[in-house]
């Protein structure tokens, strides 16, 4: 009998394909096209010119120039190395050359893309989504998911990888077991990277910074974190050289900067340097003229041989532009503050020198009479008294908006209360360990460290528990942590939400008023179980006032109250309930 033959074209005769020695067995579950390797179902190839319906063999269509883009077609990146006919897809090119690095252990949060605008996309459909809504989803997933969505098909893989080429901010965390071979794959492909942000498990070394300085060309703010298992090994002149070499470097953070010993920064375009954990620099060079922020965290240890007189006096005198400076160290003292006063800033806006024990009150004269448009002011650690604070209300009424004295010994309720009077635009104060109670015992050494302690003991000189009462209509976040000398606290802020009394042992329920009606949270650790009671019924109480408003009534003779029958009293409307449910704002108690 004769059997009818398959019409097959000419222009698609395969003779190899008649050979039944040579034909591959047949295979199920191929649902793509041979030609361009997208989806059959209602699929129309233009790979050879001669369009052909996948899903219709029989009959051909040509497509007009009107419905063009709505043809499903393979990217034009890809199609120039279209593989054979017969070849597997898995032995494709790999659009991304770290697909196989196990990421699969790793939490996804380790890696983060944060991409701009896309390189413009091909107007095409991908598996019958149009391009651009494919780059919307997959620019919202983990690395981890933009490497597994990749090996689904062509054009996902070219979207994952225009989206590894578009992407303008990685954070990267770097666990103990990667290597440096890591961060460089997927540095690599991120061409356009300006800011990089690593957390390090691992230790870092000179090898990282060339890694980073050869992949990022166009790098503009890095930022490197160690953990407490992680060691920087880097050194003065491995950090001088990197910042000379990447002349777009704007802001650069590093901690654990204990190996530098002494450095020398040169760029013309730094304008943020954040380095923490400094300690015995033998030198220290600044030529960094556009530098407008800097700070500069030195560990507590008492071998420290910093010379920090001749170090701020270079910086202020190399660096005209600083706007915000940050000094953290126990070195710090009156000599110090007259190096920073003597090159006369004019764009000084924030000074934060801290715990600076021999900083007095001749320092913040000094500091009034050069800097009069200072926005923050951090004199904590200092010893600084309530003369000090005088001064720093007269010279800046009308532009300190933050000012922090914490573990201050030498002030008192009556400082604090006369800032809070004198200081119409304050809206950050923290007083923290200022009023302590000598005599207290039990003290959290987590808090403090022990020479602070001591030293603010030791020169205590008021009497043992104080009164604060402070009424301002900014104050936005007030801290008295640690405060056991206070016995009564009045607060009459309507602006307040942030409030910290956390080991304020000595505050009394039947002192405390709170009237503070955007209060968010509360800090109240260590404190005792009535007050804090007290706080969370006079922070929540409004709104329980509201609710049973209906709930009690006068007898006849009017001469007590009582309770109605619930069935008796005013059940409120839905529109009160709404209202009251919209105003009601409850306040988080933080007692952990």
């Amino acid at each position: 009998m004769h059997r009818h033959q398959p019409h097959i074209s000419p222009s698609s005769t395969d003779f190899s394909a008649f050979d039944f020695n040579l034909r591959p067995s047949k295979r199920r579950g191929s649902y793509n096209c041979g030609r361009c390797g997208l989806p059959k179902k209602g699929h129309n190839c233009n790979v050879d010119g001669t369009p052909t319906s996948s899903s219709t063999p029989s009959v051909t269509t040509t497509p007009t120039p009107s419905d063009s883009s709505a043809g499903v077609s393979a990217p034009t990146s890809l199609s120039a190395n279209r593989p054979p006919r017969h070849q597997h897809f898995s032995h494709l090119r790999r659009a991304l050359s770290f697909d196989n690095i196990d990421l699969s252990c790793d939490s996804p949060e380790e890696l983060e893309l944060v991409n701009e605008e896309p390189v413009d996309p091909d107007p095409i459909v991908s598996g019958g989504l149009p391009a651009a809504c494919l780059w919307e989803v997959l620019r919202r997933l983990p690395p981890v998911g933009l490497l597994a969505a990749a090996k689904v098909c062509k054009g996902w893989r070219e979207t994952s990888r225009r989206l590894w080429r578009a992407a303008e901010e990685l954070r990267l965390r770097v666990p103990a077991r990667a290597q440096v071979g890591f961060v460089g794959s997927v540095l690599q492909k991120c061409p356009t990277l300006v800011r990089l942000s690593l957390r390090m498990e691992s230790d870092v070394d000179a090898t990282m910074l060339a890694c980073i300085a050869f992949s990022c060309p166009n790098l503009e703010c890095m930022e490197i974190s160690t953990s407490d298992t992680a060691v920087n090994r880097i050194t003065g002149d491995e950090l001088g050289r990197f910042v000379a070499d990447k002349r777009c470097l704007t802001n650069l953070k590093m901690e654990g900067c204990s190996n530098l010993g002494g450095f020398g920064l040169c760029s013309s375009s730094l304008s943020t340097l954040w380095l923490s954990d400094l300690n015995s620099l033998s030198k220290m060079v600044f030529n960094c003229p556009n530098l407008k922020e800097i700070s500069m965290e030195f560990s507590r240890q008492e071998n420290d041989s910093t010379d920090l007189t001749a170090m701020a006096d270079g910086l202020v005198r190399n660096c005209p532009r600083l706007q915000n400076i940050h000094i953290a160290s126990t070195r710090l003292s009156h000599a110090v503050v007259l190096a920073i006063t003597a090159a006369s800033l004019r764009g000084l806006r924030m000074l934060s020198l801290v715990l600076g024990s021999e900083i007095t009150d001749a320092s913040v004269a000094a500091i009034a009479s050069t800097y009069s448009k200072l926005e923050l002011l951090d004199l904590s650690g200092s010893s600084i008294s309530d003369s000090g604070i005088g001064m720093i209300c007269n010279v800046f009424p009308n532009t300190l908006s933050r000012l922090l004295l914490a573990l201050c010994p030498n002030i008192t309720s009556s400082g604090i209360q006369f800032a809070t009077a004198q200081l119409p635009l304050l809206e950050l104060m923290d007083c923290g360990m200022s009023i302590c109670d000598p005599n207290s015992e039990n003290r959290n050494s987590d808090e403090a460290s022990e020479f602070e302690l001591q030293s603010a003991f030791n020169n205590k000189l008021h009497i043992m528990y104080q009164k604060l009462i402070i009424k301002h209509c900014r104050l936005k976040k007030l801290s008295l942590w640690g405060c056991s000398g206070l016995d009564a606290l009045f607060l009459n802020c309507p602006e307040l939400n942030d409030l910290n009394l956390n080991s304020c042992r000595n505050l009394r329920p039947e002192t405390l008023l709170l009237q503070c009606p955007k209060l968010e949270s509360v800090h109240a650790s260590g404190c005792q179980e009535l007050m804090i009671g007290t706080i969370q019924s006079q922070v929540n109480g409004d709104s329980a006032a509201l609710e049973n408003q209906y709930a009690f009534k006068r007898s006849a003779d009017g001469s007590k109250r009582v309770r109605l029958p619930h069935s008796f009293s005013q059940q409120p409307s839905d529109d009160d309930m709404k209202r009251r449910r919209v105003g009601r704002r409850q306040c988080n108690i933080l007692v952990d």
